[in-house]
């Protein structure tokens, strides 16, 4: 079994009781942690019990110690973004963050496809520890999309909705006809809903700090 667990916003007792009751392979958190100690710390209960996954959302950016507590965690290399993994003979594949005006809004074409391309527009004073800055460390970038585009998975997990969404995006339907993929689970808009997309895929939205399952 794997569980998904919706925006915690920093409540992670969903989660957790939830690991401690099915006792699932693996817990895929997506996005939205506003983390005020490490992930690792905020789930230590469970941290033998399971493997830990996830993706960033759009808050996760916010402060210097949310990211910190995030990226720079004992958990740090679980972060799915960008990548398939394959958990518990899933293939999983991570598109964490979200699409902004900025880098790209899709239908529109993307205004930089990479983060290099924007890191050479950036100035000095505009430069987040001498990168980018520190909010389009969670904004989708086109190569990004491409990259994993050209793999295939069984699940997508995104911040971000697909159309199945009122608020969703038509590119995350075509990026999971692409990759084959069978289930798509997203969090970010706090709903917690089911619907079928483009070639019989089942979308699952999940609520915050909520907690769905997957056989």
């Amino acid at each position: 079994m794997l569980l998904f667990s919706g925006d915690p916003h920093g409540d992670f007792r969903p989660i957790i009781q939830a690991v401690e009751t099915y006792s699932p392979a693996a817990a895929i958190l997506l996005g939205d942690f506003d983390l005020e100690r490490s992930l690792c710390e905020e789930l230590e209960e469970i941290a033998a019990k399971t493997e830990i996954w996830f993706i960033p959302g759009n808050h996760d950016a916010d402060r210097d110690e949310w990211y910190d507590n995030l990226f720079n965690s004992k958990l740090g290399e679980r972060n799915l973004h960008g990548r398939v993994v394959e958990i518990a003979g899933k293939r999983v594949a991570g598109l964490g963050g979200v699409f902004r005006g900025k880098i790209w809004m899709p239908p529109a074409a993307p205004k930089f496809s990479t983060q290099q391309d924007l890191l050479s527009t950036c100035s000095r004073g505009e430069r987040w520890r001498d990168k980018i800055p520190r909010k389009h460390h969670v904004s989708i970038f086109w190569q990004q999309y491409q990259a994993l585009r050209a793999q295939r998975a069984d699940i997508l997990v995104t911040h971000e909705a697909p159309s199945s969404h009122r608020y969703g995006f038509r590119a995350l339907d075509e990026l999971a006809m692409a990759m084959g993929v069978k289930s798509i689970f997203h969090g970010h808009h706090h709903e917690h809903y089911s619907a079928t997309i483009g070639n019989g895929i089942i979308v699952h939205g999940v609520g915050a700090a909520g907690v769905v399952d997957h056989e």
